[in-house]
């Protein structure tokens, strides 16, 4: 059951009722200590504290301000509420998965929101750091590869208990896409020539799986050994396995690195980790298919961005940072385009 929108509550509060589920949820008879405040963003608000038997990260959905007035529910990729998504965490987790394990998923009466409480991991989840750290260059090397084992987890997962998810394929992708285009109102030719491209080259029939969504650099926690667990989990679909590969391939989420593989690795490691943990050929061209899309995605969730600042009552700076930045999405969607990469 959700436990509803998220409650806001001033600091002592939420310290209060969080030391309350510690003791209530994780049988920690003294309590909790060390409250630490992690991020505050737009979509989460996430928080550390500790028991006497262990560290923990609690998350919850973080209200956003007044949306797009004009977007409908079927007018955006599908984002989960903070109940669903750590569901999928626990499904996944089942099929070996790495994922922080989620130890309470929140209720009304916690008075905390929708979110959940999960195990921390500890390791290195900025992308600067990750791929530069002289520590961690071990980790880099190996990373493509342990990429495509873990997609091919993923994309193994149950569907059974997980009925809440929406499907979303190729089709339903760019159809989104043009309905998003033609509210914009903007004179957007970039994207109506890579919306053209791919409706040309959308793959007719594929498998339908479990995808992430969000695969990428940033959404790992990572140690000396390699990828220890994969984060965020909120745009979680049933959709076409290769969106996960050519999503992670993005310029955007090489964060300046060298390898076209989340800044990391090379696309032959990723493709043939992923071939053999799964089974399944990966064709490079359908890979490249939604490499385009994710770069339109990310394009259009610009758009999206700004206006939605626009009709926020407490304009948040990162909507705005966020929408002026289409520049390097479009960029990079057009090079994929001609084959440059």
């Amino acid at each position: 059951m959700a436990s509803g929108v998220n409650v806001p509550v001033d600091a002592d509060t939420l310290q209060q009722r969080v030391d309350a589920l510690a003791r209530s949820r994780l049988g920690a008879d003294d309590g909790m200590a060390d409250f630490q405040v992690l991020t505050a963003g737009a979509n989460k608000g996430t928080w550390a504290f500790r028991t006497a038997d262990g560290a923990f990260i609690l998350q919850t959905q973080a209200p956003s301000g007044a949306p797009d007035p004009d977007a409908g529910p079927d007018d955006w990729v599908p984002h989960l509420d903070g109940t669903q998504e750590f569901q999928v965490m626990l499904a996944a987790e089942s099929a070996d998965v790495p994922v922080p394990h989620v130890r309470h998923i929140l209720a009304p009466e916690d008075g905390l929101g929708e979110g959940a409480v999960t195990e921390l991991v500890d390791g290195e989840t900025i992308p600067a750091r990750l791929l530069r750290a002289p520590e961690l260059a071990r980790a880099r090397g190996r990373m493509a590869a342990q990429c495509g084992r873990i997609l091919a987890a993923i994309h193994r997962v149950p569907l059974d208990n997980l009925g809440f998810l929406r499907r979303f394929d190729a089709k339903e992708t760019l159809a989104l896409f043009e309905r998003t285009l033609d509210r914009a109102g903007l004179p957007l030719p970039h994207l109506e020539l890579a919306l053209r491209w791919a409706r040309d080259r959308a793959p007719k029939h594929a498998r339908a799986t479990l995808v992430h969504g969000d695969f990428r650099t940033g959404n790992f926690i990572v140690g000396p050994e390699g990828i220890r667990a994969v984060l965020d989990w909120e745009i979680a679909h049933v959709g076409n396995p290769m969106e996960d590969l050519g999503y992670l391939c993005m310029r955007t989420w090489r964060f300046g690195g060298s390898g076209p593989v989340g800044g990391f690795g090379a696309r032959e490691d990723l493709f043939a980790a992923y071939e053999k943990a799964s089974g399944i050929a990966v064709d490079p061209e359908e890979a490249r298919f939604w490499e385009v899309v994710g770069a339109m995605r990310w394009a259009l969730g610009c758009v999206r961005r700004a206006s939605a600042w626009r009709h926020q009552h407490e304009r948040k700076l990162e909507f705005a940072a966020v929408g002026r930045r289409i520049e390097e999405p479009v960029y990079d969607l057009l090079n994929v385009i001609e084959g440059l990469d």
